[in-house]
């Protein structure tokens, strides 16, 4: 299906036609089209932004408050009761660590998982490239991802000045690759769920339990190293597994860091990105007929 897209030219007075047509390769990505509507990315972040604000009670003292209530949490249940060990890292600095890069990678991709459902009306009308919604989101939620990294920054310095073992490296320069390997898996498996659950809905509840679910099988809560040294590759397989344990190994000194299982889970990134793209590509063509 061709379209013409009919604008004038407020300076020139000159009438001007764009053709939108639809991806003919499954693999096409018009990168050039998005950063043309940078404008309206720029509004969705915005937009996510202040809802979110406009929402609550407290606002963004969210953002700090439940960070700080899942680190007790986790103190309690899994460092007291449970007795699971921090490797000698103070529970606060341990748990923060994983906690910060996984609710980054989690609200991204529970929130890219509805890109179709929830604005199945502005797709229906308007048009513009379906990837600006999820991009946006991976985007805002870098506002509260370093809100989190700030406290825990803070978390750190108190514990440095205790003269706590704690021994930073050269790796902590990995940190915004991390970042973007978390975001780049969230979209992956965001927008492959966004385009599945267009016709079957149950999967949304599916994936709020599965998001739940995998945090038990990443080491946020646990080291790695007290996994059997002849199991750890099983968890490794889980492509999070590496991106916390190279954090926590960079930035405390603590936890195992493979340049090999690094590269898996970029792989396994680029790979899962360009497999949501064929799905995300295939499936906002008809989506409007399942919706």
């Amino acid at each position: 299906m061709t379209i013409f897209k009919h604008t004038i030219n407020k300076q020139t007075q000159e009438e001007q036609y764009s053709t939108i047509t639809s991806a003919n390769r499954l693999l096409d990505v018009n990168l050039k089209e998005l950063i043309a509507y940078k404008d309206l990315i720029r509004m969705y972040v915005k937009r996510n932004i202040v809802t979110f604000y406009k929402q609550t009670i407290l606002g963004p003292l969210w953002f700090i408050i439940q960070p700080i209530l899942t680190t007790v949490m986790f103190m309690f249940v899994f460092g007291n009761l449970a007795g699971i060990s921090t490797d000698g890292i103070p529970g606060p600095l341990f748990y923060f660590a994983g906690i910060i890069i996984w609710n980054y990678f989690a609200d991204c991709l529970n929130a890219t998982s509805g890109t179709f459902t929830t604005n199945q009306n502005v797709f229906g009308k308007v048009y513009f490239p379906r990837l600006v919604v999820p991009v946006a989101v991976t985007i805002s939620n870098l506002v509260k991802f370093f809100i989190q990294l700030a406290i825990f920054l803070i978390i750190y310095i108190v514990y440095a000045i205790q003269g706590i073992g704690i021994a930073p490296n050269v790796y902590i320069i990995l940190f915004p690759l991390l970042v973007i390997m978390a975001a780049g898996l969230a979209l992956g498996f965001g927008i492959i769920f966004s385009s599945m659950t267009t016709k079957y809905r149950d999967l949304t509840f599916l994936l709020q339990f599965g998001v739940q679910l995998w945090m038990y099988a990443t080491p946020v809560i646990y080291p790695l190293s007290t996994m059997p040294a002849d199991k750890q590759w099983i968890f490794q397989l889980n492509p999070m597994t590496s991106i916390i344990e190279t954090f926590k190994y960079a930035a405390i000194g603590n936890g195992v860091f493979s340049w090999g299982w690094l590269g898996y889970s970029f792989a396994f990134m680029i790979v899962l990105l360009l497999v949501g793209i064929v799905i995300f590509n295939k499936v906002e063509k008809s989506f409007m007929d399942t919706v």
